[in-house]
């Protein structure tokens, strides 16, 4: 096996006069030991020869793990972290704009700070132990949790590029900081149509469009009244939405670039007709998917602008900011209606602090579209599709609740078993078989076989032998 240890501070042939090895310039200066000659490993020094940490011990250990494929030179990992993320990770990372813009915000923000100057090596269950502690002090749970998973995809990217051997995120004495489970709320009719009432004329259509087709905000902002609009065949085409991404707007696929048809009731046809007469459409013209100057051809055609004739625009004919909307109107609405309390208005202050206001977002118009659908047991296939989720496990994960069979079929049965109604279903004692009628010596009764070395069931007492 190739590989050998150096002795540099010794000849490797002995004085032929004293038979004795000699020093070597080197003598005393320096790790005496070095490992070299293993194909595809930097050679490597140590001071001892012997022991856990000498260089016998790498030198087998470093043969065998590249024989397998296996090796990791630990001087890999001397990189900071900083280092790695800007240098490796970041430029390699694969998302849209939107969501880049947040990973970076978060790293940046909540990882380097802390570890960025600290080596991959160096990175141990102990010290994210701590650090862990003091982000979950410092941001709130869903925070935290997506933070913690950066991290983890930063150290397992750093295990592929042979940096690191194990990533200590998923050490089993550390707990992942948990998201909190959001239950998805419908609303009643009444809230609904208060909220609609005390919205701003030109945004009422909105709510609508969210409680009539499910559509998220960004999607009803992008409505094309040309391309999106089929009031012959009843359906609402979603292809594309508003959104931010490097504090400009753009044009983007709808979420998990998943484009969808939804059936329009005539209650919504009716009104999107009467919308259009007030507020005519107006063509906005806006990049696609990435606002930033393109570096290459590619880049150039793939982020050319389109323009679409948007069913809904603010006041100057442009495109919706989400953030301007649900700031300046949104939340407005709702505590006119009395969904949130009104705060105390201050003529000094720009934007009015509503506070934590995400449970009574746009997306409740969502659920209640959903929580509709089925409570009147439309198939959890079609909302599904109808909603763009990528499975209609999801939809079953956050809806189960709306559902009628969700507890009320069950608890009409349960009401009618306790009742004794319904005592053919449900038994609580096992049936008790028939008393069968002995049979004769000899005689094998149903299911039982004799052992063949008896001559009669009376001749032995012991237990007839089950058939196998």
């Amino acid at each position: 096996m190739p590989g050998y240890v150096e002795d540099r501070w010794y000849t490797k042939r002995p004085d032929p006069k004293t038979g004795k090895r000699r020093k070597t310039a080197r003598h005393g200066q320096g790790k005496r030991y070095r490992v070299a000659g293993i194909p595809g490993i930097r050679d490597r020094s140590f001071t001892t020869l012997t022991g856990p940490s000498g260089a016998n011990a790498w030198l087998a250990k470093a043969q065998h793990e590249s024989t397998k494929g296996e090796f990791i030179d630990p001087r890999d990992g001397n990189i900071t972290l900083r280092d790695y993320v800007e240098s490796t990770w970041w430029p390699a990372l694969k998302a849209d704009p939107a969501t880049l813009e947040t990973v970076k915000s978060r790293v940046w923000s909540h990882i380097l700070p802390t570890l960025g100057e600290t080596k991959l090596r160096d990175i141990k269950v102990a010290t994210l132990r701590i650090w862990l502690k003091a982000l979950e002090k410092s941001v709130a749970a869903g925070t935290a949790n997506a933070v913690w998973g950066y991290l983890s995809n930063i150290l397992s990217f750093a295990i592929d590029d042979e940096r690191i051997t194990r990533n200590p995120c998923k050490a089993k004495t550390i707990k992942a900081p948990t998201a909190p489970e959001q239950k998805a709320r419908a609303w009643t009719r009444g809230r609904v149509m208060t909220v609609r009432a005390e919205l701003y004329s030109r945004y009422q259509i909105l709510v609508d469009i969210g409680v009539g087709a499910g559509y998220r905000q960004g999607e009803a902002f992008a409505i094309d009244v040309d391309l999106d609009i089929d009031e012959v065949a009843g359906v609402l085409h979603i292809r594309r939405q508003v959104k931010r991404v490097a504090g400009k707007l753009v044009y983007a696929p709808p979420k998990g670039g998943k484009e969808r048809t939804v059936p329009m009731p005539p209650y919504l046809a009716a009104q999107i007709r009467s919308h259009q007469k007030a507020f005519p459409p107006q063509q906005v013209t806006l990049p696609w998917r990435d606002p930033r100057p393109p570096e290459t051809k590619k880049e150039a055609e793939e982020r050319k602008p389109r323009t679409h004739r948007l069913l809904v625009t603010n006041s100057d004919g442009g495109a919706i900011r989400a953030w301007s909307f649900n700031q300046h109107y949104w939340k407005k609405a709702l505590a006119a209606a009395g969904v949130i309390e009104a705060p105390a208005y201050d003529r000094k202050l720009r934007n009015i602090p509503y506070g934590d206001t995400r449970e009574f977002g746009f997306h409740s118009l969502r659920h209640t579209y959903a929580s509709v659908q089925l409570d009147a047991r439309e198939s959890v296939v079609s909302v599904s599709k109808w909603l763009g989720h990528a499975d209609p496990a999801i939809t079953l994960r956050v809806y189960a609740h709306f559902m009628p069979e969700a507890d009320g079929r069950g608890r009409t049965a349960m009401e009618a078993w306790f009742a004794g109604r319904d005592s053919k279903k449900i038994s609580p004692d096992p049936p008790q078989a028939p008393h069968a009628e002995e049979p004769a010596p000899g005689v094998e009764p149903p299911g039982v076989r004799l052992d063949p070395r008896r001559t009669s069931a009376a001749a032995s007492p012991a237990e007839p032998q089950l058939s196998t």
